[in-house]
C-alpha cells in the first residue's frame, strides 16, 4: 500500500524532475541545441532505492552512484522494487558509476554499471578491462576524467597525459571510450573551465572520433556545462534534495 509520505515524495520528485528538465531545455535553447542531446543522470547517493524506483517510473532512465558498496545494495533493492510493480515492470535503469574508483572495486562496479565516468589512471583501465573479460559482459562505456585543477584529491588525469590514457582505453576491446568527464575547480569560473573542457574534448575527438560524449555539470552549474557542449549532466541535489548518509 502507498502511504501519504510516499505520495508526497513522488510529487516532490515529479516537480523536481520537471524543473531540471526545464533548465536543460532553456540552456539548450540558448545555444541552439536539442534537449534530447543531453542525458540526465540522477545521482542518488544517500537516497533510498525507493527514490530510484520512483524516478524510473516517472521517466528518468539513468542513475548515478559514487560509492560501490551503496550502489551494489541499491541496484539489488531497485530491481526488486521494480519487479514488484503493478502491471508491466518498468525498464531497469542505466547505472552510471560517477565517483572516484579504486582498482579493487573495479570488478564489482563492472558487474552492474553500464558506464564509468571517473577513469583517470592506467591501473583503473587495466582493472576494468580485466573485470569485463572475466565477467563475459558487453564492453563497458568509459569516460576519462580529466583534472581541471591539478588537485589529486579530486581525481582526474592531468591534461598533458590525457591522450595517452585515452589511447590505453581504446587499446582494450572490453572498454568503449565515450569521451571526457570533468569537474570545475571549486573557486573557478565555470564558463571558463567548461570552455577549457570543451577544447580538450574537441582535441580528443580528432584523435578518437567516436569519443563524442562530454560528462559535465552538476546541480549548480549544469546550465553552463550544456552551453559548452555537455551531453551528460550529473544532477543530485536539484532532483533529490540534501539527504543524510544512509545507514550501512
Amino acid at each position: 500500500m502507498i502511504d501519504a509520505d510516499d505520495n508526497r515524495r513522488r510529487a516532490d520528485l515529479v516537480t523536481a524532475v520537471g524543473a531540471v528538465r526545464a533548465r536543460i531545455s532553456a540552456a539548450c535553447e540558448a545555444v541552439g541545441r536539442d534537449p534530447r542531446e543531453v542525458t540526465l543522470i540522477a545521482v542518488t547517493k544517500n537516497c533510498p532505492a525507493t527514490d530510484v524506483a520512483t524516478l524510473i517510473r516517472i521517466g528518468v532512465a539513468d542513475v548515478g552512484e559514487s560509492r560501490d558498496q551503496e550502489a551494489r545494495r541499491k541496484v539489488e533493492e531497485t530491481s526488486a522494487l521494480l519487479a514488484a510493480s503493478a502491471g508491466a515492470a518498468p525498464v531497469p535503469p542505466v547505472w552510471h558509476f560517477v565517483g572516484r574508483l579504486q582498482s579493487r572495486k573495479c570488478r564489482s562496479v563492472a558487474s552492474y554499471a553500464t558506464a564509468v565516468h571517473s577513469v583517470d589512471r592506467p591501473k583503473i583501465v587495466a582493472a576494468l578491462a580485466d573485470a569485463v573479460a572475466e565477467l563475459g559482459r558487453p564492453p563497458l562505456d568509459v569516460f576519462v576524467q580529466v583534472s581541471l585543477d591539478d588537485d589529486p584529491e579530486r581525481g582526474g588525469v592531468p591534461a598533458g597525459e590525457l591522450a595517452q590514457l585515452a589511447d590505453a582505453v581504446v587499446d582494450r576491446p572490453q572498454l568503449r571510450l565515450r569521451g571526457l568527464m570533468g569537474v570545475p575547480p571549486i573557486d573557478g569560473d565555470v564558463d571558463e573551465e567548461f570552455a577549457r573542457l570543451r577544447r580538450l574534448a574537441d582535441d580528443l575527438r580528432v584523435r578518437h572520433p567516436d569519443a563524442d560524449a562530454l560528462s559535465a555539470g552538476m546541480s549548480g552549474d549544469f546550465d553552463a556545462a550544456i552551453r559548452h557542449g555537455a551531453t551528460h549532466v550529473r544532477v543530485g541535489t536539484a532532483l533529490l534534495g540534501r539527504r543524510p548518509p544512509l545507514l550501512s
